[in-house]
């Protein structure tokens, strides 16, 4: 009996340390599904992420909860909709937030329970939490709280860069950002911040502790304009019209007026622009060659773990913070609640994670914190609002109720099915596209009566929580009012089709 208790005992105890699986967690920014496996582009070359999707499932259908960076992570590593926090813009940091100043973020929870948390490049916006990398300091709250991660490294970034722009001068005030083609120095990769940033976790790895599990995140900046990629990238695309994406030129005649209403005053130029400056090609070759090297960066993340001897205890999840456009649609960029603005990589491999499956049911970014922590064996929490994707992480065919709900300031919302995209928008204009029959989304399904029930359908997923923009936003909010044809654009009245005032 005695020794029946003891057996008992032993294996009630939490696992120990030294059991739990580490955590590797690979963010890459402004990355849509130009990638091999995922098909996005047929020309897209992304070997290690392919063999990374191999050991591990695949989302063909995951959609971030805000097309653009602050808002996305923040609900991502916060496990909160942009609705339910306010958080729509580039700014505010969320410890600024009364609400969430306190709020217990992914690594915290990990750290809490017993891991060694480090992190280095763009994991939140502009770094690693806390005042760390880029912008330190700008929009952080100055009272004490537990640190995002417990180790960091400097912020990676566009790292070098040329003495000038490399293209035109661009509308909405000539961004520095808006820039892109073949690096004009040398041929070197060792310059970029997004190599340092992998260079850094390598040594993380090969020096982390065999009695402490890890969260180790790392951030990389690529293909976010500027797109500088050196010649050999380059070299692995045709230099000829034939990497160009689908675009219908009459694409925007059946959407609503109030879906250019998102991207009114962003820098990043339209079509016309990129046409009309024979930039389109280059543009396009640069994300792709940008993407490329990404992936080749986080092939160095994988043979570190093979060489140190832990991939087998270590659970991977990729994902990209949101789609980008390179001309469809009429635009370059994010911002907007199409596929193409919403649709990211998302990657799990690791213990408990099947291989080799592809997924198609509708996921979250939201869903990855209490994937994690079920994953991980950790105490789950009951303050998020994602869903643990375990389920389709053993079956890829486990039906997932839930669509996914993409925000883009208060009142403009999408919601992806395994089929439908339904779009909503503040003024109550509606899109709706059968994303089977019609993947490029051509053709605006709302205005038609047969689809009545599909929409109804669609609609009641809705967030009934839609907060208004959190205190010190930089969300470019705009009312719209129908039946006065006015708009209000930060307190000044403007009409449609005008441009926004300065």
């Amino acid at each position: 009996m005695k020794s029946l208790l003891v057996l008992f005992t032993f294996f009630s105890l939490p696992l120990l340390a030294a059991d739990q699986p580490n955590i590797l967690f690979i963010a890459i920014d402004d990355q849509n599904d130009w990638i091999g496996h995922m098909g996005g582009h047929p020309m897209a070359k992304t070997p290690h992420l392919d063999k990374l999707a191999a050991r591990g499932t695949t989302f063909l259908n995951a959609h971030c909860n805000a097309p653009l960076c602050n808002p996305s992570r923040t609900s991502l590593l916060l496990g909160l909709r942009p609705s339910s926090t306010g958080i729509y813009g580039l700014s505010p940091w969320f410890r600024t937030v009364t609400a969430l100043k306190d709020r217990v973020a992914l690594p915290q929870h990990f750290a809490n329970h017993g891991y060694s948390t480090a992190a280095t490049g763009k994991i939140y916006h502009g770094g690693t939490g806390s005042g760390a990398g880029k912008g330190k300091g700008k929009g952080r709250s100055k009272e004490a709280h537990e640190p995002e991660f417990q180790v960091t490294a400097p912020y990676g970034g566009v790292g070098s860069k040329p003495p000038r722009k490399l293209i035109p001068a661009t509308p909405m005030g000539n961004n520095p950002l808006m820039d892109w083609g073949v690096w004009p120095l040398d041929n070197d990769d060792t310059g970029k911040g997004d190599y340092q940033v992998a260079s850094w976790t390598v040594d993380q790895i090969k020096t982390a502790s065999k009695e402490k599990p890890f969260f180790l995140a790392a951030g990389f900046f690529l293909p976010h304009v500027p797109c500088y990629a050196t010649q050999k990238w380059f070299d692995l695309y045709p230099d000829d019209d034939s990497v160009l994406p689908k675009v219908l030129e009459t694409d925007r005649d059946d959407t609503p007026r109030f879906s250019w209403n998102l991207h009114w005053k962003l820098p990043e130029p339209r079509l016309k622009w990129v046409k009309e400056n024979h930039q389109w090609r280059n543009l396009v070759r640069s994300y792709l060659a940008c993407t490329s090297f990404v992936d080749a960066q986080i092939g160095r993340l994988m043979t570190a773990l093979d060489e140190a001897g832990i991939a087998d205890n270590t659970i991977i999840v990729l994902w990209g913070d949101h789609g980008w456009h390179l001309g469809e649609k009429g635009i370059t960029g994010k911002n907007t609640l199409w596929d193409r603005g919403t649709k990211v990589p998302l990657i799990f491999a690791g213990p408990g994670i099947k291989p080799s499956q592809r997924c198609t049911q509708p996921v979250e970014l939201m869903d990855i914190y209490p994937t994690l922590i079920e994953l991980a064996g950790l105490p789950g929490r009951d303050d998020l609002e994602g869903v643990s994707l375990l389920p389709q992480l053993k079956n890829a065919s486990s039906k997932k109720e839930r669509p996914a709900i993409t925000t883009h300031n208060q009142g403009n919302h999408g919601i992806r099915s395994e089929r439908w995209r339904y779009i909503h928008y503040a003024d109550g204009s509606e899109e709706l596209y059968d994303m089977q029959k019609d993947p490029n989304e051509w053709y605006n399904l709302a205005g038609k009566s047969e689809y009545a029930t599909i929409i109804a359908d669609h609609k009641k997923w809705l967030p009934k929580v839609d907060l208004p923009p959190a205190p010190n936003s930089a969300s470019r909010v705009l009312t719209y009012d129908s039946q006065t044809d006015e708009a209000i654009w930060e307190g000044k009245p403007v009409k449609r089709g005008d441009a926004i005032p300065e």
